[in-house]
């Protein structure tokens, strides 16, 4: 009998992801070992599979999300939230291009061309995505080059320094675990998220084109596939380490966002004007009074 292919990763130090071909996940504690005996403390060196890397990665995603499950905000979505939020696109899609073609000059330096070429690719595809919000903001009536020149979301900078730093290190593989845990998160936005927004919208404004390129309805899907199927082939130390930043960017992520949506609308509000240094448009600046000033807005 053909043996099913099972692959671990450490994540944390006390947590093991385990993964099987089948498609069973679960985690490997230390503490929950019984004796001295762990069979998962040594790093794995076999070949991977589609099936066990997609759990590992999913996995990681899950878990790095799992701590902030209890204080996740969740508030009603508004126009003024969806400013701030095509802001912080800009920013995690702008420099995605150069920072890739930069990892790729380091895999040729290294003799690795597979993996140049896929980051090469990767390179291209989302070359001009910046420009999708961009073009967001401008059909929303708000001054985007000046906002985004100005005005950096506080929950994004950490993400956006974890892609710059990784893809400048001696071996940047890790640049692959980030953005599989970005193209994964975005692969889950569905049809009726998109109509949310465009609910919030102005009668005749178009204001979705990032979000529907990075949503089932776009590329994501497909990236994310290709990407499993990429890692899958990778020697086992690359795997582990795609797995590992994959978990340090859901970490960075999660708290990153769960910290933008807790601002109050009049916060957000007053970000957005000061970097904008006029007055928006009244259709965003215009928010439900509920939302009171000062006050957190409402999770669900």
């Amino acid at each position: 009998m053909t043996r099913l292919v099972t692959e671990w990763v450490n994540v944390t130090g006390d947590i093991s992801i385990v993964a099987r071909e089948s498609g069973e996940v679960w985690f490997h504690t230390q503490s929950g070992t019984k004796g001295d005996v762990n069979p998962f403390v040594s790093p794995m060196t076999g070949a991977g599979s589609a099936g066990s890397t997609v759990g590992l990665l999913d996995g990681a995603i899950n878990l790095g999300f799992a701590g902030i499950e209890k204080r996740l905000a969740r508030p009603d979505p508004t126009l003024v939230g969806y400013v701030v939020a095509l802001v912080g696109a800009y920013h995690t899609s702008v420099d995605t291009p150069r920072n890739l073609q930069r990892a790729a000059g380091r895999f040729n330096e290294l003799g690795r061309p597979e993996v140049a070429a896929y980051l090469e690719e990767r390179a291209r595809e989302e070359t001009g995505h910046d420009r999708l919000a961009l073009k967001d903001l401008r059909a929303l009536g708000v001054p985007g080059e000046r906002l985004v020149a100005n005005f950096i979301p506080e929950g994004i900078k950490p993400l956006c320094k974890r892609f710059d730093d990784l893809c400048v290190q001696d071996y940047p593989v890790g640049c692959i675990g980030y953005s599989y845990c970005l193209e994964r998160i975005a692969a889950l936005k569905q049809e009726a998220d998109i109509e949310k927004v465009r609910a919030l919208c102005p009668d005749g404004v178009d204001a979705t084109r990032f979000l529907r390129s990075h949503s089932s309805l776009g590329s994501e899907v497909t990236h994310v596939e290709e990407t499993i199927a990429f890692v899958a082939s990778l020697p086992a130390y690359d795997r582990i380490r795609i797995v590992q930043e994959t978990y340090e960017s859901a970490l960075i992520m999660a708290e990153g966002y769960n910290h933008e949506l807790h601002k109050s609308e009049a916060e957000m509000l007053e970000e957005l004007q000061q970097a904008v240094g006029d007055a928006l448009p009244y259709c965003i600046s215009s928010y439900p009074s509920q939302g009171e000033k000062g006050g957190a807005r409402s999770a669900a």
